[in-house]
This record gives structure tokens, sequence and C-alpha cells, in this order.
């Protein structure tokens, strides 16, 4: 049986919705990393923005050309079965027509969901550029998961004391104009993840690393999707970081002891 475009997009926001069993996101940033996700168990396959615009020698932060990064995602959703939802950062584009441009070609690039995120800009301009997301996927008849990403905890805007508040009038203005769900990255404190997943009626996504609640807790919370983001590419590179290091001052090779095996990455690419 074919799997349909429609149908993977149908399956990711499915994946967004089962009570205390959360969608686990490893971040891919390649069609390798892409694979080896998949190959260990992962039902989708997210792009972070950070590994991809690394990848291609670009630093991350709105700064990689939209074609560079389109075409990567095209070839991600081209090697892997798995739904794959891509990290666009702030749209490439300020203007609401170019970030629904941007959505067209995701979805003829093979992606079924986008992470789109505010950053700085001002809420209401947010808003009316996710409603131009949301009708571009619209038009092209795919029932795209559009994850809303608010910045407010992650760059610190505004003050503490109002951060919560202004957090959850995002993220209703948001899930307003089309969000399929919300992802507010920054946040580890259960009081505040609790508030937020009652805030709205839509999935929350947040980013997790060392020091983080566990899976088990964040799904007690009601937390719908769990990310590692960028910290999967960036413990890639510390690898390479050490293992020179190790070759350079002391002529030894440990670091790469676990790698995986040639013969069972190279037979994970297609031919």
């Amino acid at each position: 049986m074919t799997t349909t475009q429609h149908d993977k997009a149908t399956l990711l926001d499915s994946l967004h919705r089962r009570p205390g069993s959360p969608l686990l996101v490893a971040n891919a940033w390649d069609v390798a990393s892409a694979l080896v996700a998949e190959d260990a168990g992962a039902p989708a396959v997210a792009t972070t923005s950070a590994g991809v615009a690394w990848s291609l020698g670009s630093p991350d932060g709105d700064v990689l050309d939209r074609g560079r990064a389109l075409d990567l995602v095209a070839r991600i959703a081209a090697a892997v079965k798995a739904p794959v939802t891509a990290d666009i950062e702030g749209g490439f584009a300020e203007s609401a027509e170019g970030v629904g441009e941007t959505v067209a070609k995701v979805i003829e690039a093979g992606a079924v969901g986008v992470n789109l995120e505010d950053g700085n800009r001002d809420p209401a301009a947010q808003t009316g550029r996710i409603a131009a997301a949301r009708a571009a996927a619209d038009k092209a008849g795919m029932p795209l998961y559009l994850n809303a990403r608010i910045d407010t905890y992650l760059f610190g805007l505004g003050e503490e004391s109002g951060r919560l508040q202004e957090t959850t009038e995002r993220m209703r203005a948001y899930v307003a104009a089309g969000a399929s769900g919300v992802f507010v990255p920054g946040v580890t404190d259960p009081q505040v993840i609790a508030a937020l997943v009652a805030a709205v009626d839509v999935p929350l996504n947040v980013l997790v690393g060392p020091g983080a609640p566990s899976v088990a807790e964040l799904a007690e919370l009601g937390v719908a999707r769990i990310s590692l983001g960028s910290t999967v590419a960036a413990a890639a590179y510390a690898v390479a970081r050490r293992a020179t290091r190790e070759l350079l001052e002391r002529g030894t090779y440990g670091t790469v002891a676990d790698a995986i095996p040639y013969g069972d990455l190279n037979g994970l690419l297609p031919r």
C-alpha cells in the first residue's frame, strides 16, 4: 500500500495526540542523520534549523538561503519513509506573503510539517505570518502540522513576572491564526509547563536536554512533543572535536570507539 504525502500529514498530526505518549524527536540535520533516527525507531523525522545551517556552512538565525534549506528538506523527505517536519526558522522571509511561499515550497519538497518561530518579531505580525502559512497549506490541500514556536522564554523577552501571560496570549493568538500546536523552548519548570498545557487546547512541544524533566514526567504534565533540538548535531560535532584533539595531542583514538559500524551506516543510504 502506497503512503501518500497526505497520509503522512495525517499521521504526523496523530502522533501529537496520544495522551501520555508524547512524540519524541531527536532532530536530524542531513540525510544520514534522518535515516539513523528512523532506523532507531523514530516515527517521524524533524529537522533542526541550526544543525541544517551548520552542515551547509551557515550560522543559524535566519541567515541560510531558503533554496539551500529546502533542497535539504527535499533530500530528507525522499530518503525516509516517516513523515518529515521541517524547521523553517522565521520562514526565510519577513513578509506574510513570503512565509506563505516558503510553506508552499516546503510541501512541494515533501515535508508535512513545519516549525515557524516568532523570535523578536511583533506578535501581531507573526499572527499574520502564521495565517499565511496555513492559507498556503490549505491551498495545497495539505493538512500541514504547523508548530508555532514562541521564544519568550528562550530569549528572555519582557519582564519575568509577565512572561507566562505574554506567552499564553501569543499561544492563543497563533492557534486562532491556524497553528496546529505550540512550541515553547526554554521552559523546564513543571509548574510553568503545566500552565502552558492548560492554556490552549492544542499539543505543546518543549525542548529538552540534560537537567530537564524526564519524558515520563513531561508526559504526566500533558506535553505532546519532546524535542532535543540542535543538541544532537552539536554533540556530533563535539565528537569530531574530541577525536581531533585526542589524535593530535595524545596519538590515540578512543573517542571513535562507539562509532556506528561502516557497513551499518552505509547500508542505510539509498542506492
